[in-house]
């Protein structure tokens, strides 16, 4: 199937960076006020969600889901579970991490949700690439640094490859986070592999 696109609310300053990452062939869905960064990303949505509490509904002939602004979900969570009921496997979540800590947060943690399901997750913003390690993934070094972090208890049988900073069936425990800002050795690709936890991956650009 296509990849899902997931479009949220927080500031993009940077759109020439993101527009990198997209194709026509994406399935596009914009959140409520991730409507506002529709005609910079030059993406038509081909499905909208919100309760429409921070931009009015532009009742577009797409399919949209209205939703109540008391609820568990927030918009950008009920997107995602939409998606993945619609068959969708691998995502791209924009304009998902910005001023609002707990928004931020909380987009975070649905990449964390995909690795459970075994599906595939990215976020990006104006400065990084974030995902979840779920298998050995590589760094090239057109990247500035790249950082570790857990977002469970401990994230153990941590191998770092490659980079100046290395490990070898290390852990970092939630408590004491020392895998920030590592940086890939010159020329090499570093690579990154994680047996257990949630280790987060975060690429610098």
């Amino acid at each position: 199937m296509k990849r899902c696109v997931i479009v949220g609310s927080a500031a993009i300053n940077n759109y020439n960076k993101v527009k990198q990452y997209l194709s026509k062939e994406d399935y596009f869905v914009y959140c409520d006020g991730g409507l506002k960064h529709m005609d910079e990303l030059e993406f038509k949505p081909d499905l909208i969600v919100g309760d429409f509490d921070s931009h009015e509904n532009p009742n577009l002939d797409v399919e949209t889901i209205v939703l109540p602004c008391e609820k568990d979900d927030t918009d950008t969570c009920h997107a995602l579970k939409v998606c993945i009921e619609r068959g969708y496997t691998d995502f791209l979540f924009v304009g998902c991490i910005g001023e609002r800590l707990d928004h931020t947060l909380g987009n975070v943690a649905l990449l964390i949700m995909l690795k459970e399901k075994g599906l595939k997750g990215i976020m990006i913003d104006d400065y990084s690439e974030m995902s979840i390690v779920s298998h050995e993934e590589s760094i090239d070094d057109s990247f500035s640094y790249f950082s570790l972090l857990t977002l469970s208890d401990s994230a153990d049988g941590i191998d770092i490859k490659n980079a100046k900073y290395l490990l070898e069936n290390g852990s970092i425990k939630s408590g004491f986070q020392y895998g920030v800002s590592n940086e890939v050795n010159k020329g090499q690709t570093a690579t990154v592999f994680c047996k257990s936890g949630n280790l987060l991956l975060i690429k610098v650009f």
